[in-house]
């Protein structure tokens, strides 16, 4: 049995930092163990990361202030649980800084040319040394760099996930068959909100109450 990377439930009750030999111990005394399903994120075991979310970008996004807002409410939602958020920036010279909403929350944004964030050796090594074998993406443009992203990250066997309502390109329809392909080479779409309230886990988590502010708060800056 392997619990690496994953978390279990005893009888119903959701174990988040439960170790091999309490597992191991619940087997021996016969308490019921199972595992939640490999593609279930939590806080204790995903990362976010926020691909180029930049101004000369984002002028030309459709729905450009909706993106932003969902990428926004994950950041803030992950920084409440205590999740690792990282950040990159396409060669800011000409495509400028992270807009100014996201900017302010994400101090570190190391710049690259390659597209795959992966080519910062500091985003992937972050990762690793939290021991995050989940990732969620967010950012632009959905059909370069967060692709390109997805698939590198696929390929060092991290589970990736693409936030659908948090990733966007100029085109609808580079997005449409960049997430088509995405899904087919293994990344699970989900949307910004099914993330959170995967990440918190239960109306008995100490931050749902903080978690469901920055729910209202998203739903009202939505709707308005």
């Amino acid at each position: 049995m392997s619990l690496r990377g994953e978390q279990a439930t005893f009888r119903g009750t959701y174990c988040p930092s439960l170790t091999l030999a309490a597992t191991l111990d619940s087997i021996r005394s016969g308490v019921e163990c199972f595992m939640p399903h490999p593609t279930k994120m939590s806080a204790a075991d995903t990362g976010l990361l926020v691909i180029d979310v930049q101004e000369k970008l984002m002028a030309k996004i459709p729905a450009a202030d909706v993106v932003v807002r969902n990428i926004a409410f994950l950041i803030d939602s992950a920084r409440l649980l205590s999740m690792p958020v990282a950040a990159t920036e396409q060669y800011p010279k000409g495509l400028g800084p992270t807009v100014p909403e996201l900017a302010r929350r994400l101090p570190e944004r190391p710049d690259k040319t390659a597209f795959s964030c992966c080519a910062v050796p500091a985003v992937v090594h972050g990762f690793r040394r939290a021991a995050l074998p989940k990732i969620l993406l967010a950012g632009i443009e959905t059909h370069v760099c967060v692709l390109q992203t997805a698939l590198d990250l696929l390929a060092l066997d991290f589970r990736v996930f693409i936030a659908a309502d948090a990733v966007a390109s100029r085109y609808v329809v580079d997005r449409k068959f960049a997430l088509r392909r995405l899904e087919r080479a293994g990344a699970i779409v989900t949307t910004s909100e099914t993330a959170v309230f995967e990440w918190v886990g239960g109306a008995g988590s100490p931050e749902f109450k903080e978690i469901s502010r920055l729910v209202q708060e998203r739903m009202k800056a939505l709707t308005n």
